[in-house]
């Protein structure tokens, strides 16, 4: 086997200038970002240091798009998204039973998270335009921008995420308002 191509295999990526750049100025942004959604420091540090292991990981002739914010604000949502997807999945308790057993939320704090149970019930792309929407205080224009979907599109999505998500918090109350 040869030396060289054995070390190239095992090489940790290093720090680049551009990387450290990158990181300076949107590390808070991506932390922010993840924090709102997932409402935990723990689980907004872990969002942040997967975003910036990938960014890290790219090859070294890879570029970010354009708009680097957005491409992070974006992969912060999904990341913080997909995180508590998983941490649902791995709930033995079905929210619905959960909800039978205690009657219903008895404080912002389980309100809180009821919503983000239920917003990781949408479907990826919803859920995306719920968080960027309302968490992130996009327009619904800055959302068809970023994601390059109709206004209309995104005013669909968002309706129907808003029902979806209003039902299910309903649901969560015992249906009371």
């Amino acid at each position: 086997m040869n030396l060289q191509l054995a070390t190239h295999e095992s090489a940790v990526p290093t720090l680049t200038r551009d990387f450290s750049q990158s990181f300076e100025a949107y590390h808070g942004l991506v932390f922010r970002t993840a924090y709102r959604i997932t409402g935990n420091a723990a689980d907004a540090e872990d969002v942040l240091q997967t975003i910036f292991l990938r960014l890290l990981r790219m090859a070294p002739t890879a570029q970010l798009p354009e708009n680097e914010e957005s491409y992070l604000r974006r992969a912060a949502v999904n990341a913080s998204v997909d995180l508590i997807r998983t941490r649902h999945a791995e709930r033995s308790v079905p929210l619905n039973e959960a909800v039978a057993e205690t009657g219903k939320a008895t404080n912002n704090e389980d309100l809180r998270h009821a919503l983000r149970r239920a917003l990781a019930g949408l479907n990826p792309q919803a859920a995306e335009i719920f968080a960027l929407r309302y968490f992130e205080d996009f327009t619904n224009r800055d959302i068809a921008e970023a994601l390059r979907i109709s206004q209309v599109s995104v005013a669909v999505k968002l309706h129907r995420a808003r029902h979806q998500l209003q039902k299910e918090l309903l649901s969560y109350r015992g249906g009371q308002s």
